[in-house]
């Protein structure tokens, strides 16, 4: 069996191909959207999704969220004692998204087409790709986002031709591809996007508004559990204004209630500068393609982002129609990444689709360039497969030395679009030893495949030697024997027991609601986690199911509002 997974900045699901149709699977917790929050119990174990985002107010020195923005970079989130890199903690992730599938389908699961963000670069698919060999998943497929989102809603099945665009804002990223459907041929036309633009942003803005409006110091930036509980409070305040025309953010500092008060004026200033980063991509997309706005048969959205009628409005706009939206944004993605799932299966439900995809980058070498003087100027980028060719592709370049008396050729593998190497990013480099006579040449392959992923080959003129790109000095990269060695270290950390997932989560969210009150409430809520930790201790589903759901409704009838219901007694039982 092959599972589908969106594996989101901010949540993740997973879904499978069965009886003939998509069908997300349910988390422990019996919901569909797992968040991508992972946590360091006190005990050891981890803690992935709800649980671990209860924990990010009250424990944020052991727990971590949107790490998949540093995917293929070296940087380390620590846990507790522990440093993690953004595959690995990505991977416990999918390891809990792959036992709700295993228990979903009641049999084993080793394989996964993995969704990821179209402009994701070089270094961030293999980190992604490692990420799922890390969870014990063989990654059949990494599919970009926006491909999914067009399998989710059948392009693939419509008869007649059409072009359409997928407009992809989701947590962290955001991505617009270009498809044409033509005898039975989904093809994407263009990609382009941002790895660093999402609903995220968003919450910050807000974040950086409640800062200048309640003129607090900078100061407070660096107090992990305020900012966790700022950060929160703020997400729900964006949520809310996407159904309403105003929301608060209120949280408690030194005893003092500091309140904003934003409506949908508010957010759309705020939003601006996001939104003028959101055309930027679209136009080069259409400008690739050499398509008009008009000529697109249709507009689809995905991305728990685009429910903000913000969003919603600038695409409406910028296309002059409503888009499409009839599946749910967050839930699309997941969808169509297990229509690909049932494709590779060769389920007969789905008819054979050929699909092809385009190389988001260009990809290319460093080289210097002969100026009209006779001299050289170096740095220069010359690329060898450009942006938006489609893939699987293999092109090959020429180069000469400068010197004739060099004795090697060093080869810098790069990614970009500027005219020096400089403004664009170093994927690896490498050493190409030169004959001592004769012509200094080589020839470089490169080729990208369906996932994305880059291989260089060097062969130096009239010689049979290929010299393969071995990455060096890049951050972003684990080697072959050091995948290894983590999953070793990875397969010795416990995560937390499946079936008990619903009773820590209600543990954590107490935690953070008992930290967020004060008073004579706060002490007897402090009393009633004790008992229910008792009841926990039983092991007697006849006291636990009943204890379960009076202390779930009483948690929620705390966080109902501000103020405690008048029928609502805080006495102790």
């Amino acid at each position: 069996m092959i599972i589908g997974i969106d594996l989101g900045t901010t949540n993740s699901l997973v879904a499978v191909w069965k009886d003939g149709k998509s069908q997300l699977v349910p988390n422990g917790l019996g919901e569909m959207l797992t968040p991508s929050c992972v946590s360091l119990d006190e005990d050891g174990s981890v803690l992935v999704g709800k649980a671990a985002k209860e924990r990010l107010q009250t424990h944020p020195e052991r727990t971590a969220s949107v790490f998949k923005r540093y995917m293929g970079s070296d940087k380390k989130v620590r846990l507790g004692e522990r440093d993690f890199r953004a595959e690995e903690l990505s991977a416990f992730v999918l390891k809990s998204l792959k036992a709700d599938a295993e228990a979903f389908l009641g049999e084993p699961v080793t394989e996964a087409v993995i969704t990821v963000p179209a402009y994701f670069s070089d270094a961030q698919r293999k980190a992604t790709r490692t990420a799922g060999v890390l969870a014990g998943l063989k990654v059949e497929r990494l599919l970009n986002e926006p491909s999914a989102a067009a399998l989710a809603y059948g392009m693939h099945q419509l008869d007649s031709e059409s072009r359409f665009l997928v407009f992809d804002l989701g947590g962290g990223t955001f991505d617009v591809s270009i498809l044409e459907l033509f005898e039975g041929v989904m093809e994407v036309r263009a990609s382009a996007g941002d790895n660093y633009l999402g609903g995220e942003d968003v919450t910050s803005a807000i974040v950086d508004l409640f800062f200048q409006r309640n003129k607090l110091d900078s100061s407070l930036r660096n107090n992990p559990m305020f900012m966790q509980r700022l950060g929160a409070s703020a997400e729900a305040a964006k949520r809310a204004l996407s159904g309403g025309q105003q929301a608060s953010v209120q949280i408690q500092l030194d005893g003092n209630d500091l309140l904003l008060e934003i409506d949908e004026e508010v957010l759309d200033k705020l939003c601006a500068p996001l939104l003028k980063r959101m055309r930027e991509p679209v136009e080069r997309a259409l400008r690739d393609t050499n398509i008009r706005a008009h000529e697109l048969d249709s507009i689809v959205l995905a991305g728990g982002a685009t429910r903000m009628p913000v969003v919603r409005r600038l695409v409406t706009m910028m296309f002059g129609r409503f888009p499409t939206a009839e599946i749910n944004p967050d839930e699309v993605v997941a969808m169509g990444a297990a229509v690909q799932a049932g494709l590779k299966m060769k389920d007969a439900a789905l008819e054979e689709v050929v699909m092809t995809d385009v190389a988001p980058y260009s990809l290319g070498v460093a080289v210097s360039v002969r100026l009209a003087d006779g001299k050289s100027s170096d740095g220069h980028f010359s690329p060898v497969i450009e942006r938006n060719t489609a893939v699987p592709v293999s092109r090959v370049g020429h180069y000469h030395a400068v010197d004739p008396r060099q004795s090697y050729v060093l080869l810098r593998i790069y990614q970009g679009e500027s005219r020096l190497v400089k403004d664009n990013i170093l994927l690896g480099q490498l050493e190409v030893p030169l004959p001592q006579d004769g012509e200094k040449a080589v020839d470089v392959r490169f080729t990208y495949d369906v996932n994305g992923l880059l291989e260089v080959r060097a062969n130096v003129d009239k010689s049979t030697e290929s010299h393969v790109l071995i990455i060096e000095g890049n951050p972003g990269m684990l080697s072959d024997a050091e995948i290894k060695q983590r999953f070793i270290e990875l397969e010795k950390i416990k995560m937390h027991p499946r079936d008990t997932l619903e009773m820590r989560t209600l543990l954590a969210r107490a935690d953070r609601i008992y930290q967020q009150v004060r008073g004579d409430l706060r002490n007897w809520l402090g009393m009633q986690i004790t008992e229910f930790e008792a009841v926990l201790e039983t092991q007697n589903p006849r006291l636990i199911n009943p204890a379960r759901s009076k202390f779930s409704d009483m948690l929620n009838s705390i966080e109902s509002d501000s103020h405690l219901h008048s029928d609502f007694d805080p006495q102790p039982n």
